[in-house]
């Protein structure tokens, strides 16, 4: 059986098929989907979803492409949310920094700080977002002397960084990025790094594997990563796939 560690069903351009696509992930062998919060307005829609349907699982967060639209009642809004669904919140997220969206740079480090000390206050995993700034998320958690570990969402780094995330204790998330061969580094790292560490995700509908650019991504792309991941390493598909899920397993709460 499959997770898809990081998908935005909940998106609006997945109204009119999501039971569609959830009947054909349950045939695929995909029984556990996250879905990470983006921004305060959709947690309420998020809650809706996970009761209709139990495949799927939530994290709850700020998001910094949303940015824009924040405002400071919004962490205390979260710290209610965590608290209200802590029976069945997986995890804070996504949250991060992003050093190419046009938001405020110090507005960023901010509600990130934020973010990190309510995961901390909660117990809870976190599920990372990063453009250009793996750096400066190492330097931070370090800093915030966070130890809850969680999932570096869609990871294209280095093997020297995706080694300092699992040092903190985070798990590395595997996308689409990999079905590219461009994406020599990241193949790389993930070729190199323990299988204890990899998670799958597809991060539906963004993230298009190679050969489907331009298309709306699904959760039932999940087995083509996974064979993409199986074309990097030396291990059978069935200890991969295993692997992956027993670490998410491990990664996040209520799995």
């Amino acid at each position: 059986m499959l997770i898809d560690s990081h998908c935005h069903l909940d998106f609006p351009i997945f109204d009119l098929d999501r039971q569609l696509i959830l009947d054909g992930c349950k045939a695929l062998g995909i029984n556990k989907i996250i879905i990470p919060g983006t921004q305060a307005s959709g947690w309420a829609g998020q809650v809706t979803l996970a009761q209709q349907y139990p495949q799927l699982s939530n994290a709850f967060g700020l998001h910094p492409y949303f940015l824009n639209a924040f405002d400071v009642k919004h962490i205390a809004k979260l710290d209610e949310y965590l608290t209200r669904h802590k029976d069945q919140v997986v995890a804070l997220g996504e949250v991060g920094l992003d050093l190419v969206v046009n938001v405020d740079w110090q507005l960023q480090l901010w509600v990130f700080k934020q973010q990190v000390e309510l995961a901390k206050v909660h117990s809870l995993p976190l599920i990372l977002h990063h453009r250009k700034s793996h750096n400066q998320l190492i330097k931070t958690l370090k800093e915030q002397q966070f130890t809850g570990g969680g999932i570096v969402h869609a990871f294209s780094g280095s093997l020297q960084q995706a080694q300092s995330y699992i040092e903190l204790g985070f798990k590395i998330g595997v996308g689409g990025g990999i079905t590219y061969s461009r994406a020599n580094k990241t193949r790389l790292a993930i070729s190199q790094l323990p299988l204890s560490s990899l998670v799958l995700e597809t991060d539906a509908p963004d993230m298009p594997l190679m050969g489907k650019q331009g298309q709306r991504n699904t959760p039932e792309n999940l087995p083509d990563i996974l064979f993409a991941l199986c074309q990097l390493r030396t291990e059978s598909k069935a200890q991969v796939r295993d692997a992956c899920r027993h670490n998410v397993e491990q990664a996040l709460k209520h799995i």
